[in-house]
């Protein structure tokens, strides 16, 4: 429940702990799962070239796509001021709450689950 819970609802609901260090931990290992991909499919490229396209893919417009593919918006516990002003579809709340599932999967399962969920996300995204 913590990788849904927004740091705005633990404004609200102390002393709960909010998703901001799952999202820490999800977003260093979508970097390197994302890295791993990139490189495996271009393994002669510069760094000049595979360093745009992992930032492409790990942005917050594309994470919260992915997040909104999951449904997670409806899920996130929010605030009753974030919840009111939109929230749930915004792309820094909707990113960040990917990345802190992102990070009990690599804490809960480990790399491999997180290898086959982004796996699963970018196919579905094409």
């Amino acid at each position: 429940m913590r990788a849904l819970t927004h740091a705005s609802y633990v404004n609200e609901h102390p002393p709960l702990v909010a998703q901001d260090g799952l999202a820490f931990v999800g977003d260093a290992a979508l970097g390197l799962v994302v890295a791993e991909r990139l490189l495996a499919r271009e393994p002669g490229a510069a760094v000049g070239l595979l360093t745009p396209a992992r930032a492409a893919l790990v942005s917050g417009a594309n994470l919260a796509r992915w997040a909104t593919t999951l449904g997670l918006g409806d899920l996130v516990r929010l605030g009753r001021g974030e919840d009111q002003t939109g929230g749930r579809a915004r792309e820094s709340i909707l990113a960040t709450t990917l990345e802190a599932v992102l990070g009990v999967l690599y804490l809960e399962a480990g790399l491999d689950a997180v290898r086959r969920a982004v796996d699963r996300l970018a196919k579905d995204a094409t």
